[in-house]
C-alpha cells in the first residue's frame, strides 16, 4: 500500500518539478526588480513631490524678487540694470532651489539602500542576487534615471510658472544661449550626482540617519564653514584651495550659481571633481558590500 502510494506520488512530484521554470539572474531582471521596489515605497512619492515643490517654490519666490527689483531700478543707469540682470537672470531664477532639491533627493538616494538594511529586506535581496554588486548597480541605475527625469521636469515646471513674471521683466531664459542651456543641464547633472553620492554613503554607513547627516554636512554645513573661513582668512592659501575643491562648491560651478565663491574651478572641471568624489564613494560602497555581510 505504501509502495503504491509512493509510486503514485513519484510521477506527480516529478511532473511538478518538470513544469517549474528557473530563470537566470540577469542584470535586466535585477533592474526591473529594483524599479518595482523603488515605486512601491511611500517615501519615494513623498521625496519626489517635495523636490518638485521645493524647485517650483524657490523659483516663484525669486521671480517675484526679480519683479520687485526691476520696478525699483526703473530709471537706473543701464549698467546697473545689466548688473542686476547678471545676478538675477532667468536661469538663476528657474534653478533657484536646486541645492535644497539636491538634499531632498539625497534622502531618497540614502533610503534606497538604508531602508532595506533597517527592515532586513537586504538579506532577501542578496539571497536572490548572491553576487550583490548587480543589485547595487541596479539601484544606482534606477536612481540615476528617476533623479535625472525628476530634476529636468522640476526645471521645466519652474520655467513654466515663472515665465509670465520673468517675461514682463525681460529676464526669461534664452535657450539660444549655450551657456544658459549648459547651466540648466549642469543643474540636472549636479542633482543626479548628489543622489548617487548619497546612495554610496548610505551603503557605507547602512544607517538612514547617519547617511543623511553625513550628506548634509558635506554638501551644506562644511561649505558654509569654509566660505566664512575664506572671507576671514583670505591670506591663508590652503583654505581657498580646499574650499574650491569641496564637492558642493566644485560641482556648483556648472550651475547658474557659478561664481558664488572666489577663485573657483571651470564649470566642467568642477563637475568632474564632484563626479570623481562620487565614483570613489561608489567604489568604496561596492567594496564593502562585496566583502562584508549584510
Amino acid at each position: 500500500m505504501s509502495a503504491t502510494a509512493i509510486a503514485a506520488g513519484g510521477p506527480a512530484s516529478g511532473t511538478t518539478a518538470e513544469h517549474t521554470q528557473v530563470h537566470n539572474v540577469t542584470f535586466w531582471r535585477v533592474l526591473r526588480s529594483e524599479w518595482i521596489k523603488l515605486w512601491t515605497l511611500r517615501s519615494t512619492w513623498w521625496t519626489l513631490g517635495s523636490t518638485v515643490v521645493v524647485m517650483v517654490g524657490f523659483a516663484l519666490l525669486l521671480a517675484f524678487v526679480v519683479q520687485l527689483a526691476g520696478d525699483a531700478m526703473e530709471g537706473a543707469p543701464p549698467e546697473d540694470q545689466a548688473a542686476m540682470g547678471g545676478v538675477l537672470g532667468g536661469t538663476t531664477v528657474v534653478a533657484a532651489g536646486y541645492e535644497m532639491a539636491a538634499l531632498v533627493v539625497a534622502v531618497l538616494g540614502a533610503l534606497v539602500i538604508t531602508g532595506e538594511y533597517s527592515t532586513g529586506m537586504i538579506r532577501s535581496t542578496f539571497a536572490a542576487v548572491p553576487a550583490r554588486l548587480p543589485a547595487f548597480f541596479g539601484k544606482a541605475v534606477v536612481l540615476v534615471l528617476v533623479t535625472a527625469v525628476l530634476a529636468a521636469v522640476s526645471l521645466a515646471l519652474s520655467w513654466l510658472v515663472t515665465y509670465p513674471i520673468l517675461n514682463a521683466s525681460d529676464a526669461t531664459v534664452d535657450f539660444g544661449d549655450s551657456t544658459q542651456v549648459r547651466s540648466l543641464f549642469g543643474t540636472v547633472l549636479y542633482v543626479t550626482l548628489v543622489a548617487l553620492f548619497a546612495l554610496a554613503v548610505g551603503t557605507l554607513l547602512r544607517h538612514t540617519a547617519g547617511a543623511i547627516f553625513t550628506v548634509v554636512a558635506i554638501f551644506l554645513v562644511i561649505p558654509i564653514v569654509f566660505q566664512i573661513a575664506t572671507l576671514a582668512a583670505a591670506q591663508v592659501e590652503w583654505v581657498g584651495v580646499v574650499n574650491k575643491l569641496l564637492p558642493s562648491v566644485a560641482g556648483a560651478q556648472i550651475t547658474p550659481s557659478a561664481g558664488a565663491f572666489p577663485d573657483v574651478l571651470d564649470p566642467w572641471v568642477g563637475i568632474s571633481v564632484l563626479a570623481g568624489y562620487t565614483v570613489l564613494a561608489l567604489a568604496g560602497a561596492a567594496t564593502r558590500l562585496k566583502l562584508q555581510d549584510a
